[in-house]
């Protein structure tokens, strides 16, 4: 049977609600406890009921075995969560980027009581990310003075600069080429070169609101630690799957035409060995930037033509750059065309003669690409390579993430199946690889048709 107790203080009255449930290992009686603090302007016989009603849902709770404890904030729960993800091997990537999303949502519901959040307070929270002018640390700065020339006086590196300062080296680079980059990260780089962020940069405010996407990584990481919640009976029923989050609009992927592949092909043959080599497996693997980063030379095959694709450098700002798993923890092995086979053997001359140049300053890591003395290097300088190679060459914008489209695109307009393309990209099933190309294979499906109508219901001229 519940007990209630009235409380009256400065804040006003709220009432102590008492359940018993038999009793722990010493003996000891286990109570559970909640407040319940009514309504303004509720008549007495208002909230009579009210209290009644709420002390035997507390009790029917308990008897079904939920913990019910308001006394819990989200804010404290989710950091227990995200410590159970870490240690259930969460990467720390995806680790990194729940605890930037969490700033944010304890600042909006963190103070609330497990028990008492519900949807509407998660709605009122997406539909405020989604006005202007919410964007944290909200601008894009550009270096006002030339960086490069800045480092080369300073004799400070772009490495150095990088780790002083906590962003990726391949950030510092695209300052230092006068494009923009975040106001927040542009403030770290004035910070580790002793400067103020407004002697260095200028800033251009941003207003636009969150995109629909960001939103929705919010609501992901609330659903998570709710959905815990629920698993361990510490409420009732997981709040953000009755929230109304945006639908983000689907984008299409884009990918390269077979003229504009021609071109890139073309162009790369005035670019170093290395970099030529890095984008013709882009090309011809559709595998992630992180995953061409990590391959070992022990992982290439050159007797079978084939490659070994299970591990992965990340980036990720707690650890820097780190060797795992791939996105999905497979395995896959791509079989490669005699061309790119060929410039793997070039490459591996190239690199053994820079091996014995460097001496005793030759790190033996195993990578396929490195740095000059055989450091790994940083998913991240791909990026900025090629943005640079477009430019050099008058080039449509390239993304890395586009060759891997490319691929799924070729494959699929020339009939290969479902199955074949997604164990070719280390998609985690079929499913995944057919929701992103949908419009592809939308496509191809009239175009059978239309094949279809070719053969067995026109007439031949």
């Amino acid at each position: 049977m519940a007990t209630i107790e009235k409380i009256t203080g400065k804040t006003g009255t709220t009432y102590r609600i008492t359940v018993s449930s038999g009793f722990d290992t010493s003996g000891k009686r286990i109570r559970h406890r909640m407040t319940y603090k009514p309504e303004p302007g509720m008549t007495a016989r208002q909230i009579e009921k009210a209290v009644q009603r709420a002390a035997a849902d507390f009790e029917r709770s308990i008897e079904q075995g939920f913990a019910l404890d308001n006394r819990q904030t989200f804010a404290e729960y989710a950091s227990y969560v995200l410590d159970l993800k870490e240690r259930a091997g969460l990467k720390a990537k995806t680790l990194d980027r729940y605890k930037e999303l969490l700033i944010r949502i304890n600042q909006a519901i963190g103070h609330l009581k497990l028990a008492d959040i519900r949807p509407q307070h998660l709605n009122s929270f997406y539909k405020n990310l989604s006005e202007p002018g919410i964007r944290i640390g909200s601008g894009h700065a550009t270096a006002k003075i030339d960086l490069a020339a800045w480092m080369k006086a300073n004799k400070k590196s772009r490495a150095a600069i990088a780790a002083a300062s906590g962003v990726s080296a391949s950030t510092v680079s695209t300052a230092a080429r006068g494009n923009p980059i975040q106001e927040g990260k542009a403030a770290a780089i004035a910070q580790a070169m002793g400067k103020k962020l407004a002697d260095v940069f200028t800033v251009k405010k941003d207003s636009d609101p969150l995109s629909d996407r960001t939103v929705l990584a919010y609501h992901h990481l609330i659903s998570i630690v709710l959905a815990q919640a629920e698993k361990e009976m510490l409420v009732p029923y997981n709040a953000a799957a009755k929230a109304t989050p945006p639908k983000a609009t689907k984008k299409a992927p884009n990918y390269f035409q077979p003229e504009t592949i021609s071109e890139i092909l073309k162009a790369l043959e005035a670019e170093p060995l290395k970099w030529r080599l890095i984008t013709h497996l882009l090309l011809v693997t559709g595998c992630r930037r992180g995953e061409i980063m990590g391959l070992k030379w022990e992982k290439v095959d050159f007797q079978k033509s084939r490659l070994t694709i299970d591990r992965a450098l990340i980036v990720s700002p707690s650890k820097g750059v780190y060797e795992s798993s791939t996105k999905t923890s497979d395995i896959r092995y791509l079989n490669l065309p005699r061309e790119t086979m060929d410039l793997l053997r070039q490459y591996r001359r190239e690199q053994l003669l820079l091996q014995f140049a460097n001496g005793d300053r030759w790190r033996h890591t195993g990578y396929v690409f490195t740095q000059d003395n055989g450091e790994h290097m940083n998913p991240d300088s791909i990026t900025g390579w090629l943005l640079d190679f477009s430019k050099r060459h008058g080039l449509p914008h390239i993304n890395p993430h586009a060759f891997r489209h490319t691929v799924a695109s070729v494959l699929l307009a020339n009939g290969t199946d479902i199955v074949t393309v997604a164990a070719q990209l280390g998609h985690a099933s079929a499913s995944t690889t057919e929701n992103f190309y949908a419009h592809i294979i939308e496509e191809n499906k009239a175009k059978a048709s239309e094949c279809i109508a070719d053969v067995l219901l026109r007439k031949k001229a």
